[in-house]
């Protein structure tokens, strides 16, 4: 079985990160006071990571964040330290996994937004 997770963050005053689980329905979120929008698409990717590290499942985690899913596909530079730093925590995580992708994923077809409301 694929588990798809579609993940979405939002920066700011009211911000926080989630993830939902197609297969399951199941969904996470956390608010987090006080970061930017790309710190939260990174924490949002690090918690699917975490809910999922040690399964043999594929997985594939979908982001509407183009620049961090080319960034932790190794296509983008990452000139920020704070966030050269999530990633550096995600790629400890993902290289845990047998099969697992991080793809782009149009806002409108991101469940995880519609879920978040955002």
């Amino acid at each position: 079985m694929v588990i798809s997770v579609f993940v979405d963050g939002s920066g700011g005053s009211n911000s926080g990160f989630g993830f939902f689980v197609k297969e399951t329905g199941e969904s996470f979120y956390e608010k987090k006071p006080d970061i930017t929008n790309n710190q939260a698409e990174y924490m949002a990717i690090i918690a699917a990571l975490r809910k999922f590290e040690g399964t043999s499942e594929e997985v594939t985690i979908f982001s509407d964040s183009k620049n961090t899913v080319n960034q932790l596909n190794h296509e983008f530079a990452i000139n920020n330290e704070q966030l050269r730093d999530l990633a550096r925590e995600a790629w400890s995580i993902i290289g845990k996994f047998s099969q697992l992708s991080i793809e782009w994923v149009p806002r409108n077809k991101n469940l995880a937004g519609k879920m978040l409301g955002s």
